[in-house]
Formats: structure tokens, C-alpha cells, sequence
């Protein structure tokens, strides 16, 4: 029986698949960083291939991740010759994560040419934000270049908000009126307001450098602060490599962007690992309440992610801090970006699908 997806999906420096059949069940899923001498399509020749050989024949469609898909792409999209087209004009909306996923599209396409392939985007489930959540308060010549906030993390978050809303309903609760914020917490780090299943606020933006304190990302940041950098001779390039790569988490402690590392170092009296403690926490509980107003109440915090599922000490730091919320019931979801995009994808399609979630 030929009913296995298959999902790639490409991150800046990763590389993680699996094979999903339409009951949910994954027969085999890997994933593997991609080394700074190493390219793209060779470990997807070398490492990728080989995996999938013994279930090559029973693969029915390909469901890729895509990290942007801009104000045009807004579900789950076949791809074809003007998609693909499209996709390549949306690089610079996303330089570091769309080109990988071109190049999985690409070698799918050779690997079986036969079988549709399908875009899932990480900003199509931030589509529903109304207005006031997604629009700048910048001149109208900028917002009609498209500049707002289009939000990421959008396949996850999605997973999350369709696992609650089937928990909730097991609990004899409508849907309908949950109140959710997902929190998808790991290296890259966003919260999303969810009522009745459709998202209304996300703490990420334009780029996936807003929000929250991440493990190298500067998360929110007064823009005078980048107009003084920019005052003092940083260029476009040592802005982003400040901003991405040497800011966050590691940019506070001075260490690493590991929780578990910080965590570590912070027990044992290191200032900076201290710092970078208190200023994520800080920042999440602050973006946690803007959450919660703009849902007007919470019903569920769901917790998402490597630093969201298994940091323990985090969960009772929130559970006390968030007290004054009243009663609300804060549970743990593991991310499942693959098999959403599979149920995604079989959904879009005329392929048999589970109605089976998380």
C-alpha cells in the first residue's frame, strides 16, 4: 500500500525528514547538521537516499517546510513551475532558511519525479492576525512593500493548537472558546495567542528575530539602538551577524546558547548565566501577559520546544509567576513540525488522511 509522506525539513544548517503513513505512525524518521564543508544536495545523495530506499515505493507525496511564504502563500501549496518561481522571489524575506528548502524541492523532484510535491510555511498559520497585530507603525508606502509582521514557528504552533483543542474537547469543553498560547520555546523561541483555533497575536515579526530571547537571536530591541550601531560604522553584514548569531542567550551570558549549559553555570555562580536567566525569564513573562490580553483570559499554556517540553525548573518558575492569571492549566506538547506538515499536506491533497492529531 503506497501511503507514506514524505517530509523534508531543511533548516539553515540541518537537515531532518521523516515518513509519515496516513494513520500519523512514522516508520522511520532522522536528521542530521550539515557541516560547514559539506554541501546540501551531498548529504541529501549520501545520507538522505539511502535512508529512504527501502520505502521508496510506498512514498505517495513529498510535504516540504518552508519558513516564508510572504502575504502570497497562506495553506498548503502544490508545487509547480510558477510556485517554485514564486518561492525564489520570497528569498530575501527569508535569505538563510527558503534557499535550503529550493534545494530540497529540487532533489525530491530528481529523487522521484513522479510524485506531487507539497510547500508547507511556517508564517501560513499567522495569517488570520488581524490588522492591529500584524500591521507596523510605519508610513503606508513601507506597509504596501509588504513590510509587517507575518510570524514563524506556524507549523508547530498549528500542532499545538489542534492537539489542545482536542484535549480540550476530551474534557467535555467546546473548541470554540479555547483560549490558548502556544509557547514554542527552544534555540528559536515565539508565543502565539490562539482563540477558538485561529491564531490573533505572535510575538515574532517581519523576520524571526522579534519576541522572545533566543538562544542567539536579540529577540526585542529598541530600532534607535540599531540606528546608533549604524552611527557608529556597522554594516548591513555585522549587524545580522551581531543581531543572529552572537546576541540572545549567549550574547547575555557570555558562554553558550544552551539553556542546559546556562542552567548549569547559573547553579554554580556565574554572573552571566544569571543575567541571561533572569532577562529570558523577564522577557517571557512580559510577552506571556501581552499574550493573555490580547485573548483576554487563558485557558491553556501549552509548552513547546527543547527548552519549552524539558526544562523542568522553567516550568515551576511559571507556574508560580503566573498565578495571578487564575485558573488555567499549563501542559507540555512535543513539537511535531513532520507530521503536521504530513496531515497538512494529505488534507490539501485527494490522498487519505488520519483524522488522527498529535
Amino acid at each position: 500500500m503506497t501511503d507514506l509522506t514524505l517530509v523534508i525539513n531543511l533548516g539553515s544548517s540541518s537537515l531532518k525528514a521523516a515518513l509519515v503513513d496516513s494513520t500519523g505512525a512514522s516508520p522511520w524518521h532522522g536528521g542530521r547538521s550539515i557541516a560547514a564543508d559539506e554541501s546540501l544536495e551531498q548529504v541529501l545523495d549520501a545520507w538522505l537516499a539511502p535512508e529512504l530506499e527501502p520505502f521508496k515505493q510506498q512514498v505517495d507525496l513529498i510535504g516540504h517546510r518552508v519558513v516564508h511564504g510572504g502575504e502570497r502563500f497562506t495553506a498548503p501549496t502544490q508545487i509547480d513551475a510558477e510556485v517554485e518561481a514564486t518561492l525564489t522571489e520570497l528569498i530575501p524575506l527569508a535569505p538563510l532558511h527558503n534557499p535550503p528548502a529550493l534545494k530540497g524541492l529540487a532533489w525530491a523532484r530528481r529523487w522521484a519525479p513522479q510524485l506531487p510535491q507539497w510547500a508547507c510555511f511556517d508564517t501560513a498559520f499567522h495569517s488570520s492576525l488581524p490588522a492591529a497585530a500584524y500591521a507596523y507603525a510605519i508610513p503606508g508606502e513601507f506597509r504596501r512593500k509588504g513590510f509587517r509582521r507575518f510570524g514563524f514557528h506556524g507549523i508547530n504552533h498549528q500542532h499545538v493548537a489542534e492537539t489542545s483543542a482536542e484535549q480540550w474537547r476530551a474534557q467535555g469543553n467546546d473548541p470554540a472558546q479555547l483560549r490558548l498560547i502556544s509557547a514554542h520555546l527552544g534555540a528559536g523561541a515565539s508565543l502565539a495567542a490562539v482563540k477558538g483555533g485561529r491564531c490573533i497575536d505572535t510575538t515574532m515579526g517581519f523576520t524571526p528575530l522579534e519576541g522572545l530571547v533566543m538562544a542567539t537571536r536579540s529577540g526585542n530591541i529598541d530600532p534607535g539602538l540599531l540606528l546608533e550601531l549604524m552611527r557608529e560604522g556597522y554594516n548591513e553584514d555585522q549587524m545580522a551577524m551581531l543581531l543572529q548569531k552572537e546576541s540572545g542567550l549567549k550574547g547575555l551570558s557570555g558562554l553558550s546558547g544552551d539553556m542546559r549549559e546556562i542552567r548549569e553555570a547559573a547553579s554554580q555562580g556565574h554572573n552571566g548565566a544569571i543575567l541571561a536567566l533572569d532577562v529570558f525569564r523577564h522577557r517571557l513573562l512580559q510577552l506571556l501577559g501581552s499574550m493573555a490580553a490580547s485573548l483576554g483570559g487563558v485557558d491553556v499554556l501549552a509548552l513547546t520546544g527543547g527548552i519549552g517540553e524539558h526544562d523542568k525548573q522553567l516550568h515551576a518558575e511559571l507556574n508560580a509567576a503566573l498565578s495571578w492569571w487564575g485558573a488555567f492549566r499549563m501542559v507540555v506538547i512535543p513539537a511535531d513540525e513532520e507530521g503536521m506538515i504530513a496531515r497538512l499536506c494529505r488534507r490539501h491533497s485527494d490522498l487519505p488522511t488520519s483524522a488522527a492529531v498529535g
